[in-house]
């Protein structure tokens, strides 16, 4: 470790793009490609159809929305130029930039804009990118240059959402021809190899234009090979590497920049199965575990404990107290089966995603910290593929390890999914007080009311055992050093344009 440049940035990061590639013209050469390492291959080029929080990362770079998030969580205009929210919170009002193109040279226009809201929030395209779409009403298209965004009711927390792509009206279909007017356009795709980016010489922001002309992102799932493959020059790039690996890798080659991960890792348990019916059995396993000696296994002790559904890089929400409520007690963790009937234990099946070594680790110390109350725990690997529909469709699983990231800048997107009927709700959480505290939150006009109720939603999910909570995981972001650029987000996303070749 000692061979070493690290950075430490303080503002968090993202979550899933792991890998290792070793393709494309000039890696480890020239700085005209640049070569990024992916564990998995993306589930959809459409952003509607955009699940996993990987996707999410790539698309960044493909697709702007009417406003566009930077490093310090802020909220700018993009696609707008500027906006308006109504006193009501039901009405938001945009302005379209001028001078917006998609990659194939067509203006950006407010049928545009209505086109691509409805499709986000019409459940018949597959699936929209948040349920929280479902609160638009309608979308009026003023003038050229302005458009009216309705919801059903008031919502001062929405203008986070608009950050979603916008796309054609005139494209049928987005997976077979990705057309966006971010700062890089789509080549090709190949399933399970790779993903080839080109930068668009049209993009409206020259300032933030990107640098790199060819970008590929190497699709491979084996992570054991990681520390080898970025020595031997084949990888530029890679967002998280296992610091087991740290050590192959030298500081004339590459930086290393440590970020918070900005997801919270937890054993999430199906509340509608037995017996984690019972709100005493999960309080029992939350009694059970040690995050920190999770994190000294699974991190070199690095991370940051989390105690409930909120990172640490939402600092406005974020509750470093309840940490403390299920500090590892395990007579405390014996009684409560012994209540609910299980005095010998039970045995459970935890599912896991097998290109994800971080969350197959924590499965791992799981198992032998919950052995020691009589509790088996069971680990299944399966492909992500597998698990986003088995688990995170379908809800047929009893348990599993994964990190819940936010998919905007908002308290919603981490705690909306836990409201009982949720279509999100994948652990089957149900508490009449969550959804009537959620519901206040959600309603409340004034900010300082609508973050105090938000805390208590997160307290509840802690009281009530909803999850086993764990962690924030630590990322370390290994670049090459002919290259620059680096930035950290408050959320998951990788923005590829501000990579530059080093001066």
């Amino acid at each position: 470790m000692k061979n070493v440049t690290r950075r430490t940035l303080f503002a968090a990061t993202p979550m899933l793009a792991l890998g290792l590639a070793a393709c494309g013209k000039g890696a480890g050469s020239s700085t005209d490609s640049l070569v990024i390492g992916i564990t998995e291959d993306i589930d959809s080029m459409d952003p509607v159809r955009a699940e996993s929080a990987a996707t999410r990362e790539l698309l960044f770079n493909v697709y702007e929305g009417l406003v566009k998030p930077d490093t310090e969580g802020n909220l700018n205009p993009a696609v707008a130029s500027d906006y308006a929210v109504s006193d009501d919170g039901v009405t938001y009002s945009f302005t379209l930039r001028e001078g917006v193109t998609f990659h194939d040279g067509s203006p950006v226009t407010a049928e545009d804009v209505k086109h691509s809201i409805e499709r986000y929030r019409d459940s018949t395209t597959g699936g929209s990118l948040v349920s929280a779409f479902e609160e638009v009403d309608h979308v009026d298209i003023v003038d050229d240059s302005h458009v009216d965004v309705v919801l059903k009711e008031g919502d001062t927390d929405f203008l986070a959402y608009f950050s979603i792509g916008i796309t054609p009206a005139a494209v049928v279909d987005l997976e077979a021809t990705p057309i966006g007017c971010g700062p890089y356009k789509f080549v090709s795709r190949s399933p399970l190899e790779n993903i080839v980016l080109e930068r668009y010489d049209g993009y409206w922001d020259a300032a933030n234009a990107a640098h790199v002309p060819n970008v590929t992102f190497k699709i491979t799932p084996n992570t054991d090979s990681i520390g080898m493959e970025l020595a031997g020059g084949s990888l530029d790039l890679f967002y998280r590497t296992p610091e087991t690996q740290l050590s192959q890798i030298s500081e004339k080659q590459f930086t290393i920049y440590e970020v918070g991960m900005n997801i919270v890792q937890a054993l999430y348990l199906n509340n509608a199965v037995a017996p984690f019916d019972d709100v005493r059995v999960r309080q029992a396993l939350c009694y059970a575990i040690s995050p920190q000696e999770i994190m000294d296994y699974v991190s070199g002790g690095k991370g940051m404990e989390v105690g409930s559904s909120m990172y640490p890089a939402f600092a406005k929400y974020f509750m470093p107290e309840l940490n403390d409520i299920y500090n590892q007690d395990l007579d405390r963790a014996r009684d409560l089966l012994g209540q609910a009937g299980l005095k010998d234990g039970f045995s459970f099946t935890i599912h896991v995603s097998s290109s994800h070594p971080q969350h197959i680790e924590t499965a791992e110390v799981l198992k032998e910290q919950l052995a020691v109350i009589g509790v088996t725990a069971n680990i299944q690997q399966i492909e992500m593929g597998s698990w986003l529909t088995d688990v995170y469709t379908n809800r047929e699983f009893e348990a599993t390890v994964v990190g819940l990231d936010a998919s905007a800048l908002n308290a919603p997107s981490m705690l909306a999914r836990f409201v009982s009927d949720a279509s999100k709700n994948f652990i089957n959480f149900r508490s009449d007080t969550y959804d009537e505290t959620y519901a206040r939150a959600h309603a409340a006009a004034d900010d300082a009311e609508k973050t105090e109720l938000y805390k208590q939603c997160e307290r509840i999910l802690a009281e009530e055992a909803a999850s086993v909570y764990i962690q924030d995981l630590p990322s370390f972001v290994v670049l090459s050093n002919r290259f620059e650029g680096y930035e950290s987000y408050p959320l998951y996303a990788q923005n590829i344009a501000a990579i530059r070749p080093a001066e």
